[in-house]
């Protein structure tokens, strides 16, 4: 194989003011400099788009710093080693990494994590075995301190954290799991996932919808959404519920500040513990997320859907398509 000299990447063109548009990005093809020393290149085979890059492409101090305009974006990716001055990553090992939205990646060896693609696609690992994956382990059972016997509301549902919420908790014993979506499919696809109820948001005021599904209550709030559905949950939660708050991807876009939910003042009568959370707090939790959800997926108790865009060019539109809800499960994106 021939190594490559140059190759293609997505850069930030402008900061998006509201939702994005193809003009916020532009494709460009860039050198790539002689290895050195314990580093590795890498062919990108596939690449993530995840809501939370959003709030990166904002010019605001975060927990992450924001990405640069005219500087190539970043993201999970996963690939093969075509050349390499590490000895521990000979070419043809396949590695997770930090450096999606291009074609080629060169990194230090310290900076990618060796994948099986014989136990899993390589898309898992950005998936269900990766981030959102830990994002929905840890989120329900350490955030929002799931107990066997709670009846769980998760927005977002058909999303690649979301759809594992629901199922973690039927599999880690959950009463009732109710899931909201945005489309007919989607909610169909919730309910082949084991959801005991769910519901499309489009059809009325969530909190009617959210009522006639949990008639009495619900005591964890799995919250990808904000807004409504928060506000809603927080009318429907039990004495003593909880809530992670892992998302607001209603919010992500808006150019006016979102109004507070109406209704928090009933977090002090209910004893509510409404906790954000992300999921670098609970790296510690991999090695258990890794033993309870290898077998679930061997053993095909736990499901996962992928939605694919293809090439590096159409990862702009992969993105914006993910934030207006046109993925089931993860959206990925082949190199």
């Amino acid at each position: 194989m021939s190594i490559p000299t140059t190759t293609r990447q997505i850069v930030l063109a402008a900061r998006p003011q509201g939702w994005p548009t193809p003009e916020n990005f532009r494709l460009e093809t860039a050198d790539l400099p002689e290895l050195d020393a314990n580093q590795v290149l890498v062919r990108n085979t596939v690449m993530s788009v995840d809501p939370y890059m959003r709030g990166r492409m904002n010019d605001v101090k975060s927990y992450v710093p924001p990405f640069q305009v005219d500087a190539p974006l970043e993201g999970g990716a996963v690939g093969e080693v075509i050349a390499s001055t590490a000895d521990a990553l000979p070419v043809g090992t396949t590695v997770l990494h930090s450096l999606g939205w291009r074609e080629h990646a060169i990194l230090g060896a310290d900076q990618v994590t060796v994948v099986d693609t014989t136990i899993a696609p390589a898309s898992a690992y950005l998936g269900i075995l990766g981030m959102p994956g830990l994002t929905a382990y840890a989120g329900l059972l350490a955030a929002a301190e799931f107990a066997p016997g709670d009846t769980v509301f998760v927005s977002g549902a058909a999303g690649a954290v979301g759809a594992l919420v629901g199922q973690i908790a039927k599999l880690k014993g959950a009463s009732r799991v109710i899931g909201s979506a945005g489309t007919p499919e989607k909610v169909a696809r919730l309910l082949e996932l084991g959801f005991d109820a769910a519901f499309n948001y489009h059809d009325g005021p969530v909190l009617d919808r959210l009522n006639e599904a949990a008639p009495e209550g619900i005591d964890v709030y799995f919250d990808n959404v904000g807004g409504e559905h928060l506000e809603a949950a927080l009318s429907a939660l039990r004495i003593d519920g909880r809530v992670a708050l892992c998302g607001a991807i209603s919010q992500y876009n808006s150019v006016d500040a979102p109004a507070g939910p109406r209704n928090l003042v009933q977090a002090i009568g209910k004893r509510l513990t409404l906790r954000g959370f992300v999921v670098s707090k609970y790296a510690d939790m991999r090695d258990q997320f890794v033993s309870d959800i290898a077998p679930w997926l061997a053993e095909g108790k736990l499901r996962y859907d992928e939605t694919f865009r293809d090439g590096v060019d159409n990862a702009p539109q992969a993105f914006i398509d993910m934030l207006g809800g046109a993925n089931t499960g993860k959206m990925i994106v082949r190199l």
